[in-house]
């Protein structure tokens, strides 16, 4: 990935941030006809990456292969018309503002039921917790959940670097960050306000 210096984002709590706020990735794998590219959510556990897809995927074949795992966050379309210096020099265009993060590693698989359920455990706490009444595994009868268990193989990768681009206007002075913030919150399309807290966010943690 492309990474201009003041784009690029080392700070572990960040790239933990994004990658709990946004687990959606894009997993990448090289196969004999190019990449296949399957869609999942992952959970990071320390130095692993967790989920689990369906036992008929072929990335279920795929144990110890190289693959990449991408995040994406917040994004938007960035006017110059945002930019106080636009209007004093005329001498900006037209950008686009991104967070993203690319895990690589090394794929590994798991079908055993004990591995996986306490896999679905931990997924399902996560991601149901501030529900009033979060559902449970426990809450399926038994033998549905036994069925279910195995029609899925478990995905663990194990990370080997990972890459974070945040590109927030870094490059241009505090007074245009201020006015791509201000202009996203005016607009207010789909992803305009998470795009405006991520870079208030990046700019109160860097002062």
């Amino acid at each position: 990935m492309y990474q201009p210096a003041a784009f690029r984002e080392t700070r572990v709590e960040c790239i933990d941030d994004l990658l709990q706020a946004y687990p959606l990735a894009a997993l990448t794998v090289a196969d004999g006809q190019g990449f296949a590219v399957d869609h999942l959510p992952l959970l990071r556990s320390g130095e692993l990456l967790h989920g689990h897809v369906a036992r008929a995927n072929p990335l279920a074949q795929r144990d110890g292969a190289a693959v990449v795992a991408v995040f994406q966050g917040p994004q938007a379309y960035v006017s110059p018309s945002w930019y106080p210096s636009k209007h004093e020099t005329g001498r900006e265009v037209p950008t686009w503002n991104y967070a993203v993060v690319h895990v690589h590693g090394w794929l590994r698989t798991w079908t055993d039921p004990l591995w996986l359920r306490a896999l679905l455990a931990e997924l399902t706490d996560r991601h149901e917790a501030g529900q009033p009444r979060p559902w449970s595994i426990d809450d399926a009868p038994a033998d549905h959940t036994e069925r279910l268990l195995g029609a899925i193989t478990g995905i663990e990768i194990a990370i080997e670097r990972i890459e974070a681009k945040f590109k927030l206007s870094q490059n241009h002075p505090p007074a245009n960050r201020l006015g791509v913030v201000e202009g996203l919150r005016r607009r207010d399309r789909a992803g305009d306000a998470e795009l405006a807290a991520w870079m208030v966010r990046n700019e109160e943690s860097r002062t």
